[in-house]
């Protein structure tokens, strides 16, 4: 029998975190290209090592990026956007970056230590929006008639040599050039980016051709989009796509994943390539139909092992799974997780304080490697029982413990009344009686809520957390800089304040650890983008909230100020979809427990005379699933989610929701169904192209497009504002219009925090005088 095991990806961040530390220190000029350099071939050396000492088949090279690995196939494909200007002299990696985090004439020291980093001048960074339905943010490819693609493909090569002489078996990883195009953008009216297939696919070929000479005998080409409702343009393109790469003679293992392939399975299995990599954990039932259709020569790889979720795999039941299928491929099968690890965080051995019980019962990326080795050694006929036995104990005991069910969190869900959630008057009436209680200006000012997260506020978060800094002088001082927070916004002229959220580490983590049925790690970090790490909770039982968790913060800020004060919360959806969550019951149930928790905290609040409240809901996009035949059951439950947690409140209390980096437009009326009074949104990057959908829709309700990109250091101009603040006047109606940068500013420092706001403040000052 025949097992190889392999990854598709592994996570790139490091086991504490080295990648992002290193990202930082070079952005701040404190860490030279070289040195930042040394560090990811130091990590890749270490991970590619795990991977061969877990017994795998192949160690996966591409998959390593410093930023994105969409934005490293940019520069790979040679076509970096001609609007950045970069000059002969520019490294790839300062263009890089400067892509990723946009540029300013003041910004060379914060991104690349070039001076001639000035030459890009006001360049706005690269369009951010979420890969498929993760919480991952990838850099959007920008294409045009102009586009151009070559090959620049040093950085792979070199990566692949460095394997190699590790004395590495190589299996190279790249986005396929469908994909690769879909994730893009026109940004001609009219073009249509398929177009650009014809130009791009020598490229591949001779990428695959140099890879092949090098010694490559496997290259994945992810197509995950294979996973989605295709335009028939788009599926009529793989075939050819594929019979034009194969002709290169190495071996593609094509991979999908995160979706069922439905239509598109019989037209995958044909396709020209060695090899066939698919999601068997998103899409069990359709392994019986790949094995049938693929032909046996073949190599079929089966996602087995969960590449999202960090719950320990059910061994028997996976076996059960693949015993039958490899008898009918003569027992030629790979084994790999069901998608790349970069979803889950490093590993479980530094979770030495993690409750016994529940870390019994969890597998981080380092411990999938091992049960993707236990998997292959029993179908070889080498079973590990001690192995076995112990995935047998920790499965049946988070099955019968009493930790995870609540019975009166189920008797509050069944009970729930029909008009829970209901407002109780329209929004035109609403709207009236809001604006008399808050008497706002037209386009009032506000922001998302967080502000600059400073060292101080960290090192005491910190020294509390280590038992250091005793609770009472924590809370001292997290007030005294919620005071400076109120004071700043009070002196830059805002309109609607907020608290800044100086204690929370994080807007799911903070609530998360305040409710019952979360489990938090001290060192499960994933990656959301670039630096940028997040460490979702791992919701383990039913949820409830025990006691209040934002109100006496919110008081006391707004204790400080006549302005009104916004409650800041986090939605059921986006605390769902940030966490990593039980598997044991519906996605929708969990949901609505939540929704109960944070529908008590929203009483809390407008009991304590709190007029505004925001809940946060981010990820609702998000969660959308991939095929658009199961969209109305996932909308039906998460708006319903979201209005159950704010509809507690009278008429004159105003809820306002947010919404960052993703596509909206195609569900504008179920987001209109959520019936917030405002909602605010990012479209700085897209020049408030997002914008026109909500005008063409007509939305009913308030809306606050951001004005600014809060993850450029780049501060933009109150001209920049005014422009964007009149193109969003002609597409919604003035009087509906707030004013608002595009997300939190935790980080982001206080200098640049401030600049910002002002200008964004005059922006608006002179909106209301035209």
């Amino acid at each position: 029998m025949t097992i190889r095991t392999h990854v598709l990806g592994f996570p790139r961040i490091g086991a504490a975190r080295e990648l992002k530390l290193a990202l930082e220190s070079h952005w701040r000029g404190e860490l030279s290209e070289a040195d930042l350099e040394a560090t990811g071939r130091q990590l890749r050396a270490r991970h590619w090592a795990q991977q061969r000492d877990a017994g795998l088949d192949y160690v996966t090279v591409g998959d390593f990026a410093f930023y994105d690995q969409v934005a490293s196939h940019i520069q790979l494909l040679g076509c970096e956007p001609a609007r950045f200007h970069f000059a002969p002299e520019q490294s790839p990696l300062a263009r890089y970056f400067t892509m990723a985090r946009g540029a300013d004439t003041h910004a060379a020291h914060a991104g690349c230590g070039h001076a001639h980093h000035a030459h890009a001048a006001g360049t706005a960074a690269l369009e951010m929006t979420k890969w498929f339905d993760t919480n991952y943010h990838y850099l959007v490819p920008e294409l045009s008639p102009q586009t151009r693609f070559s090959l620049a493909c040093e950085r792979l090569l070199a990566e692949v040599a460095e394997a190699q002489a590790l004395g590495h078996p190589v299996k190279a990883a790249l986005i396929g050039p469908l994909t690769f195009l879909w994730l893009g953008k026109e940004k001609t009216p009219g073009f249509d980016r398929l177009a650009l297939l014809e130009q791009l696919l020598p490229v591949y070929g001779a990428l695959l051709d140099r890879l092949k000479r090098q010694g490559v005998t496997w290259v994945q080409l992810d197509e995950p989009i294979l996973g989605l409702d295709l335009p028939h343009a788009w599926r009529s393109a793989f075939e050819s796509t594929y019979w034009q790469l194969n002709q290169v003679g190495v071996n593609i293992l094509l991979a999908t994943y995160f979706s069922p392939l439905e239509e598109n399975l019989s037209l995958t299995c044909r396709l020209p390539v060695a090899g066939l990599h698919v999601d068997g954990i998103r899409a069990p039932h359709e392994l019986i139909s790949v094995t049938d259709w693929l032909p046996a020569h073949k190599v079929l790889s089966i996602g087995i092992v969960d590449g999202r979720n960090i719950w320990r795999t059910d061994l028997d039941a996976a076996l059960a799974v693949l015993r039958p299928l490899a008898a009918r491929r003569d027992g030629h099968l790979w084994l790999a997780p069901s998608c790349s690890l970069l979803h889950v965080p490093f590993s479980l051995e530094a979770e030495t304080e993690l409750d016994t019980d529940i870390r019994n019962w969890l597998a981080f990326a380092t411990e999938k490697l091992a049960e993707i080795a236990i998997l292959k050694g029993a179908l070889a006929g080498h079973p590990d029982d001690a192995a076995l036995a112990q995935s047998r104990l920790a499965v049946a005991g988070r099955r019968a413990s009493p930790r995870v069910h609540r019975p009166q969190v189920v008797q509050r869900l069944q009970a729930l009344s029909p008009t829970v959630d209901r407002r109780d008057s329209s929004f035109p009436q609403r709207q009236a009686m809001q604006r008399a209680r808050l008497q706002l200006p037209d386009f009032p000012t506000t922001t998302i809520g967080s502000f600059p997260q400073t060292p101080a506020i960290r090192a005491a978060r910190a020294s509390h957390k280590r038992g250091e800094l005793a609770s009472a002088e924590y809370e001292r001082q997290m007030r005294a800089e919620i005071a400076r927070a109120v004071g700043r916004q009070e002196a830059l002229g805002l309109d609607v304040l907020v608290h800044g959220e100086a204690e929370r580490n994080d807007m799911v983590e903070y609530f998360g650890e305040q409710l019952d049925g979360f489990v938090f790690t001290r060192h499960g970090w994933v990656q959301s983008y670039g630096s940028r790490c997040v460490k979702p909770p791992v919701i383990y039982g039913d949820v409830q909230r025990p006691a209040a968790m934002t109100v006496a913060w919110t008081v006391h800020a707004q204790s400080l100020t006549n302005k009104p004060m916004k409650g800041m919360l986090t939605g059921p959806v986006t605390i769902l979809q940030w966490s990593f969550v039980r598997d044991d019951q519906p996605r929708a149930a969990t949901a609505l427990q939540i929704a109960l928790a944070i529908r008590d905290e929203v009483a809390d609040l407008e009991t304590a005379g709190i007029g505004i409240i925001q809940i946060d809901e981010p990820a609702l996009r998000e969660g959308l699933p991939l095929r658009r035949g199961q969209w109305d059951a996932y909308l039906d439950w998460a708006t319903r989610a979201f209005r159950i947690a704010a509809c507690v409140v009278g008429d004159t209390t105003q809820i306002h929701t947010h919404m960052c980096y993703a596509q909206f437009n195609d569900i504008l009326p179920q987001i209109a169904a959520m019936d917030a009074d405002v909602i605010t949104i990012e479209t700085s990057r897209s020049d408030m192209a997002l914008l026109a959908g909500f005008g063409q829709f007509q939305y009913p309700n308030e809306i606050g497009p951001g004005v600014y990109d809060i993850h450029s250091p780049r501060i933009p101009t109150t001209v920049d504002m005014v422009r964007l603040l009149q193109k969003a006047s002609a597409v919604i109606p003035p009087a509906h219009l707030w004013v608002n940068p595009d997300c939190g500013l935790k980080t982001r420092g206080w200098a640049e925090t401030e600049a910002a706001l002002r200008n964004m403040v005059a922006a608006a000052r002179q909106m209301r005088a035209a």
